[in-house]
């Protein structure tokens, strides 16, 4: 672990990569109390607060110091994350995940990393260039329209990692924004996929990369799921031919046309509902139909991600009132969060241990790990790597320290109308 923070280091403090993300070539060129690789490190802290606050809070953690002392006014951040591209935070995710696959242990599937694709949207600042950059939504009437961002993510659901992310405006479609992450696909990826998803070029735009899927389809919208879903048998190798609308997207992205052959999978749930699946997997001796209904369940952490992300990490809680500042947030919390995570990753040998002597499986409370996490980041990236050891060390032990017990087979109603917090930059918080 001190080898990954000491790998994203050494690309922030290079010549080259703060080039690539400065607004300007004169940016970041004078000596300044907030440089480039600072103001990096800042934007990292999981800000949620005032400027001031932030600012004051940082600069007594990284020089520690009993008392805040005023080293920088909140006027000279504005200017100074102005002068930063989002598409820094982007780049260095890319390199903590690369890192993440190529020197960790990653849990895998059958050999497959787990990839989930899930939408949602954000509610942002009410500012007239934010409204006019991402869109509006309206609310319930005689009430002013609600900004808001459509955001995606491709999710490693067993390592809970987040291999790609994107924020954009709201009138972009989910499957869109689905492909984009396709880009990053590697063979050895298995997609998990809802009912919104399923599409003939889809599932090309997969298969070109070589990857594999599992999709929950709707046998109310999919003549060929419909015929399966009648005839009562449990799988199915069948052909999806593509619609009109498939054929022109496939012609448009230089996909193949031709129907493609899939295995349809029927899953009876314990609620009497029939779940049908739609699959690349087509070996039924190596992927045997059992596998298939939990297979499916698994995709359930990426729901649990947003979770996580808007109401522990408050990433509705934006820091600033432009759009640059909406994408800079979005980014470095994210990557903090995978920050997190790998550092969880590293404590499950100890909580399976742990496991053994209580009468529940324990799993790390992720809350409670990103809640530990804020302000310790900035040492990370501030102090020796002896020092990093220790400090990623004593954060190992809190992490095994605070679980809570996975109770099998507990199921709640799942509430589509939750109350959601909002979150005011005139009274941001200051504890």
């Amino acid at each position: 672990m001190p080898q990954l923070i000491e790998h994203l280091k050494n690309i922030i403090f290079t010549e080259d990569f703060c080039n690539r993300h400065k607004q300007n070539s004169n940016d970041f060129v004078r000596t300044r109390v907030l440089p480039f690789h600072e103001l990096i490190f800042f934007l990292l802290n999981m800000n949620n607060k005032s400027y001031q606050d932030e600012l004051d809070r940082y600069f007594q953690v990284i020089n520690n110091v009993e008392v805040a002392e005023r080293v920088l006014f909140k006027g000279s951040l504005s200017k100074a994350r102005a002068k930063l591209k989002f598409e820094a935070f982007i780049e260095l995710n890319d390199h903590l995940v690369q890192y993440f696959y190529d020197h960790f242990r990653p849990d895998t599937w059958f050999g497959f990393n787990l990839l989930a694709i899930d939408g949602t949207t954000l509610r942002l600042p009410l500012e007239a260039e934010i409204s006019e950059h991402f869109g509006v939504w309206n609310s319930a009437k005689g009430k002013k329209p609600c900004p808001k961002a459509r955001a995606s993510q491709m999710f490693d659901v067993l390592n809970k990692i987040t291999v790609d992310a994107i924020i954009s405006p709201k009138d972009q479609g989910e499957r869109e924004l689905a492909a984009f992450h396709f880009l990053k696909l590697l063979p050895q990826d298995l997609l998990l996929l809802d009912r919104g998803y399923p599409a003939h070029w889809l599932f090309q735009l997969i298969k070109s990369m070589s990857a594999n899927f599992c999709a929950r389809i709707s046998y109310k919208n999919w003549r060929v799921a419909k015929r399966f879903y009648l005839s009562e048998e449990k799988e199915q190798i069948v052909k999806i031919k593509p619609s009109p609308q498939s054929y022109q997207k496939c012609f448009e992205m230089g996909l193949d046309k031709k129907p493609i052959e899939v295995r349809m999978i029927r899953v009876e749930l314990d609620s009497g509902e029939t779940e049908i699946l739609i699959t690349s997997l087509t070996d039924s001796e190596k992927y045997p139909h059992a596998l298939f209904p939990e297979l499916y369940r698994l995709r359930w952490p990426v729901e649990e991600d947003y979770k996580a992300l808007k109401y522990r990490l408050q990433i509705e809680n934006f820091s600033g009132k432009s759009v640059h500042s909406v994408y800079q947030d979005f980014h470095a919390k994210l990557l903090s969060k995978n920050l997190a995570a790998v550092v969880a990753s590293t404590t499950k040998e100890e909580i399976l241990k742990k496991s053994e002597t209580l009468k529940f499986l324990h799993q790390i409370n992720f809350a409670q790990a990103l809640s530990k996490m804020k302000n310790t980041i900035v040492l990370l990236f501030n102090r020796s790597v002896e020092k990093v050891g220790s400090l990623i060390e004593k954060l190992r032990t809190i992490f095994i320290q605070t679980t809570e017990a996975v109770r099998p087979n507990r199921k709640f109603p799942r509430r589509h109308r939750v109350k959601q917090q909002r979150f005011f930059l005139e009274y941001k918080t200051t504890c």
